[in-house]
């Protein structure tokens, strides 16, 4: 019998009912965690560099981790909301070839799964401060993250069924792009392991494939066919991505997290952050402390 287990898992971060008006207007949101938005009255819109998608009752959209967009609100929008982290073994995105706010039509059952997420996991809203200042958001994501490891084993089963159940809906629309057709050999997969423990470590092709027992070649091109980036490019893009929730979640400087996730020099890093995420690292910080966490 052929094995097809399950990779992704996803730990909730919080769940609330918001009314919001135009003070919902925020630019270049990047965030390290999924969003998913049920719209049940008013209007809104986000923005990303795929163009604009108008949110409407009635309907669900999932906006993928690391997806650059921009959120307005120009009179009143009523909607439920779940963030939620994602963790897989091999540190693939389901949604790594998908960065791409995604909408679909929310049947009542959808309906039902919102308000039963919300009914199990009281108190994960996020309307603490209109200040962000008030609170650490690394102390802040771990208190949310705890509170998961106090929930009953129920309520921890009934949570992923909820969760896997909402973003089911939304493999089968046509902006997924499955990156798991195939079987990821276990040397790519060890490579992997290997790039997300050691980000702070010097990584190198050579070094990389002489420990699978590959020529630089061959394994450059193995990691292309399975993950669709070169081994470099993918190492960068790891690098920004820690770096962005490092920005995201502490106080530390810049160059100490330059230090932190492998790059030899500040420079270097604010080079390659501007390159991926369109924003220095100063400016990322400015947008995330921008963000009003009681209006999202």
């Amino acid at each position: 019998m052929t094995k097809n287990p399950i990779r992704n898992f996803f730990s909730l971060l919080n769940i609330d009912f918001v009314k919001l008006d135009n003070r919902w207007d925020f630019s270049n949101v990047i965030s390290p965690y999924f969003r998913l938005y049920y719209i049940d009255d008013g209007e809104g819109t986000i923005t990303t560099a795929k163009g604009l998608t108008e949110l409407e009752a009635g309907f669900i959209y999932l906006i993928p981790s690391f997806t650059l967009c921009d959120l307005k609100c120009d009179s009143f929008l009523s909607q439920y909301f779940i963030q939620f982290f994602e963790e897989s073994p091999d540190g693939l995105s389901l949604f790594a070839q998908s960065r791409m706010v995604m909408q679909k039509q929310a049947t009542p059952y959808d309906i039902e799964s919102f308000l039963r997420l919300l009914e199990i996991n009281p108190g994960r809203g996020i309307n603490r401060s209109d200040d962000p200042k008030v609170y650490e958001k690394d102390i802040y994501y771990k208190e949310y993250q705890n509170l998961n490891e106090l929930q009953s084993i129920s309520v921890r089963y009934e949570t992923q069924g909820i969760l896997f159940q909402l973003i089911s809906g939304f493999l089968s629309q046509p902006g997924f792009k499955n990156n798991r057709i195939e079987i990821i050999p276990s040397t790519i997969i060890e490579t992997i392991n290997e790039i997300q423990i050691n980000l702070a470590q010097a990584l190198s092709v050579n070094n990389l494939s002489s420990r699978v027992n590959l020529s630089p070649d061959y394994f450059s091109r193995l990691f292309y066919k399975h993950t669709g980036k070169r081994p470099i490019k993918y190492i960068q893009e790891k690098r920004i991505e820690r770096a962005q929730y490092l920005i995201t979640t502490t106080n530390s400087q810049y160059g100490e997290i330059a230090n932190d996730v492998g790059f030899e020099s500040f420079q270097y890093f604010a080079r390659t952050f501007k390159k991926i995420t369109g924003l220095t690292p100063g400016e990322y910080r400015k947008q995330s402390q921008k963000m009003n966490f009681s209006d999202l």
